[in-house]
C-alpha cells in the first residue's frame, strides 16, 4: 500500500469512529488490537469520555479509564481499587456460556480469582507484599550485574547466528530466543526446555483458534504439561537447600513455602508472562518503531549513548501490556463519574501513554525525549512491575550488540499482531539484514 493510500485508510477509519455515538465505543475488541486499529477509539475516549462505561460485550462490563492522570489515580490507590478480582478483563456471562458450549472448562482465568490459579499480582497487601518480596531478589540490582555478562553473551550468539541477505522472522529468531533464555535461567530450568516457556506463555493468553492450538482439549493437555513440569521443579527445589532461582525462592520463602499448588502455579504463570511476553514484544517493537522512523534510527546509530533513552521510549510507545483491571471496594468519584462498589475498572495503559495533555507529541517515536521514562507501561504503586529493570537491561544489551554488528535491519512487511486486548505484541515480523558491519 502506498503512503498516500495508507493515510487515506487511516483517515477513513478515524472518520468512522467519530461517526459513532460515544456511548457505543468499545475498544475491548481483540480484532482492533490485531489490526492496530485502536488509536482513534482511544483518541476520542480521552477527549470526550475519559471514564467510559462499557456494558458487557465479549468481556465483562467495566469502566474504561483512558487518561494518564486518571489511570495514575486508580493505580496508586490499592485501598479503593483492588486487584483481587483479577487483573485482566474476563469474559462476559454470555461469552462464558458460548465458551462452555464449545468445550471450555471455565475454572477461573489465569489472571483472575475463582477456582483457577491465583498469583501475587492479583492480591492486595499485605499478602501481595510478602509474596512479591520473596521473588524480588532474583531481579535485584546485584543479581542483574551478575546476569549481565550472560545476557550479553547470549545476545551476541543469537545475533551472530542470523542469516544475512535473507528474510527471517525477528520475533522467533531473536525476541523469543533471548527472553526465553533469560527466563529459563531465572527459573533454574535447563536451556533445552526454554522454548516451552514461550509456548506456555502463548498458551495461557490465547483461545483455541488464535493460532496456538485448535481445540480446548489441546489447550487443557498443554496446560496440564505446563503445570506438571513446574510441580516437578517445585518438588525438586523443596528437597534441596535454597538456591538463587525463582522456584527455589518460592519453595523456601517464609511467605510462600506453604502455598497450595494453585497459588504456586498462578505465580509461575505470572512470572512466565511477565518475563516473556512483555520483553519480547518490546524488543520486536523497537525494530518496528525504528524502521517506521528512519530519522530516529539514524540518530541512534550516530549516538549509541541514546540506547537507554530509546529503550524507555519504546516501552512507552509499544506498551506491551495494554491494560490492567481493578475492582472498586467502595463508591468513588473519578473524572466526574461515580464508580460503584464492585465495578470493574480498566486502566488502559496503552491509551494513557498517548495522552497529549501529559506527554508532548505522544504518537511520535522520539528517542531523545526530555523525560523518556514518563510512561505507564510498568504500572505504579504496589503493583509496579517487579522485573522492569531486567526488561530494560535486556533491551539495552540487545541494542548495544545490534549496533556493533548491523548498520541496518529492514522490516519487510507489516507484522502479524497478537489478537489480544491484554498482551499488545507481535506473532511474527519478517525482516532482512542486508549486511554486517
Amino acid at each position: 500500500m502506498s503512503e498516500s493510500a495508507t493515510l487515506d485508510a487511516v483517515k477513513d477509519a478515524r472518520d468512522a469512529v467519530y461517526s459513532l455515538p460515544i456511548e457505543s465505543l468499545n475498544v475491548a475488541q481483540s480484532k482492533l488490537f490485531r489490526d492496530d486499529a485502536i488509536w482513534p477509539y482511544f483518541e476520542r475516549l480521552r477527549a470526550e469520555d475519559p471514564v467510559h462505561w462499557q456494558p458487557a460485550s465479549d468481556f465483562e462490563p467495566h469502566w474504561a479509564v483512558t487518561r494518564y492522570n486518571d489511570i495514575m489515580a486508580v493505580d496508586t490507590n490499592h485501598a479503593v481499587f483492588s486487584s483481587e478480582g483479577g487483573i485482566s478483563l474476563g469474559p462476559s456471562e454470555e461469552m462464558i456460556a458460548k465458551l462452555v458450549a464449545s468445550g471450555a472448562q471455565m475454572t477461573g482465568g489465569p489472571f483472575g480469582g475463582g477456582a483457577g490459579p491465583t498469583m501475587f499480582i492479583a492480591m492486595d497487601p499485605p499478602k501481595h507484599d510478602e509474596q512479591r518480596k520473596t521473588v524480588s531478589p532474583a531481579v535485584s540490582p546485584h543479581n542483574l550485574k551478575i546476569m549481565e555478562p550472560l545476557i550479553r553473551e547470549r545476545a551476541g550468539m543469537i545475533l551472530d547466528s542470523l542469516p544475512i541477505g535473507e528474510p527471517f522472522d525477528w520475533v522467533d529468531k531473536v525476541s523469543m530466543e533471548l527472553t526465553a533464555m533469560t527466563l529459563a535461567t531465572l527459573f533454574g530450568m535447563p536451556q533445552e526446555d526454554r522454548r516451552n516457556l514461550t509456548r506456555w506463555s502463548d498458551m495461557v493468553m490465547s483461545r483455541p483458534g488464535d493460532g496456538v492450538v485448535d481445540t480446548w482439549e489441546e489447550k487443557r493437555a498443554e496446560m496440564a504439561a505446563y503445570a506438571g513440569y513446574f510441580l516437578n521443579l517445585w518438588a525438586d527445589r523443596k528437597a534441596k537447600p535454597p538456591e538463587g532461582d525463582l522456584v527455589s525462592m518460592l519453595a523456601h520463602g517464609e511467605a510462600t513455602k506453604d502455598m497450595n499448588q494453585f497459588e504456586y502455579l498462578g505465580n509461575i504463570i505470572l512470572l512466565t508472562i511477565g518475563g516473556n511476553d512483555t520483553t519480547r514484544n518490546t524488543i520486536s517493537g523497537s525494530i518496528y518503531a525504528l524502521n517506521k522512523n528512519p530519522d530516529q534510527f539514524a540518530k541512534l546509530r550516530a549516538n549509541p549513548d541514546l540506547i537507554p533513552s530509546m529503550v524507555s521510549e519504546t516501552i512507552r510507545w509499544q506498551t506491551p501490556l495494554a491494560h490492567m483491571k481493578r475492582v472498586a471496594t467502595q463508591d468513588y468519584e473519578l473524572g466526574g463519574k461515580t464508580i460503584k462498589k464492585g465495578d470493574n475498572v480498566v486502566m488502559w495503559y496503552v491509551s494513557g501513554n498517548r495522552d497529549d495533555s501529559v506527554i508532548e507529541n505522544p504518537n511520535a517515536f522520539i528517542i531523545d525525549r526530555e523525560r523518556p521514562r514518563q510512561h505507564l507501561s510498568f504500572g505504579f504503586g504496589v503493583h509496579r512491575c517487579v522485573g522492569n529493570r531486567l526488561a530494560e537491561l535486556q533491551l539495552k544489551i540487545i541494542w548495544e550488540e545490534i549496533l556493533a554488528r548491523f548498520p541496518e535491519i529492514q522490516v519487510l512487511e507489516e507484522p502479524q499482531r497478537v489478537p489480544s486486548t491484554f498482551v499488545k505484541g507481535y506473532k511474527s515480523m519478517q525482516v532482512m539484514i542486508p549486511r554486517k558491519l
